[in-house]
């Protein structure tokens, strides 16, 4: 049996990955799936000073309160950054760290980092304006389309994440990742690329080969890369497609633990 510990992306809730988590339970794991804190049903206690060192507690708080131990801790699109800090502030109870169409930051760096100058620009706006200087609207389907790809997602999942998708805290997306402490080899690491995205094996290997900073803190020999031809939301799009890699991923990082 593995602990998972599956978090979220921008803007939606720990309710994104019913199917997945379900799918594990039956399977006869333990899951849990933290909504951070302004998102989803927690939106309420939404306020200007939510950022990332939150979100991780959000996380770390989890894993501590349970006493998780041999956690395969998941982090989906902006959550790299949150299962990254998680990883730097407690990797004792890891065994296993998996990025989902998302891959960890270069120390220093933070979501607006990824947006052009123009691009920060008009959301800093649109912070100031609709989101009340302190939180980021849903863009809404049509605009989020064009940030990532939408590919896989029928009706039915559209229109669910339109109806519960929340606001984003915007210093979670102004505040850069700060890690302390080098990667030691205690857990495994594994990004799964959602190709109809921008992402795919390919394009890492040639990101890592070219220099390009964002893709060297996937150069090390111990990653392990897959792939899911779907957009960037295959929680939604493919759920048994994530399902079984994260439970070749937990066969892994089991029998890894076993031997240890």
């Amino acid at each position: 049996m593995a602990n998972f510990v599956l978090v979220h992306g921008a803007w939606i809730g720990g309710w994104v990955w019913r199917d997945v988590a379900g799918r594990l339970r039956s399977a006869g794991h333990e899951i849990y799936t933290p909504t951070l804190t302004g998102l989803g049903e927690r939106v309420h206690l939404g306020h200007a000073g939510v950022n990332i060192d939150t979100h991780i507690t959000d996380v770390v708080n989890v894993m501590e309160y349970e006493d998780l131990q041999d956690v395969i801790l998941v982090g989906h699109s902006y959550a790299a950054l949150v299962v990254q800090g998680v990883a730097d502030r407690a990797p004792e109870r890891l065994a296993g760290l998996v990025y989902l169409d998302s891959a960890p930051f270069p120390n220093g760096l933070g979501m607006f980092d990824l947006f052009s100058p123009e691009g920060r620009a008009e959301t800093e706006r649109v912070i100031e304006g609709a989101g009340e200087g302190w939180k980021l609207p849903f863009p809404g389907i049509d605009e989020l389309g064009e940030m990532a790809s939408l590919a896989g997602l029928d009706d039915r999942a559209l229109e669910l994440m339109a109806a519960r998708a929340t606001p984003q805290p915007a210093e979670t997306f102004r505040q850069p990742v700060s890690v302390t402490r080098e990667f030691d080899g205690s857990y495994s690491r594994t990004l799964i690329a959602c190709t109809e995205d921008f992402l795919s094996i390919d394009v890492i290997e040639k990101g890592i080969a070219s220099g390009e900073p964002l893709f060297q803190p996937l150069a090390e020999p111990d990653w392990t890369f897959h792939e899911i031809h779907t957009g960037h939301w295959p929680m939604l799009s493919t759920p048994a497609e994530v399902t079984s890699l994260l439970l070749d991923i937990a066969g892994e990082v089991g029998g890894q633990v076993s031997a240890g």
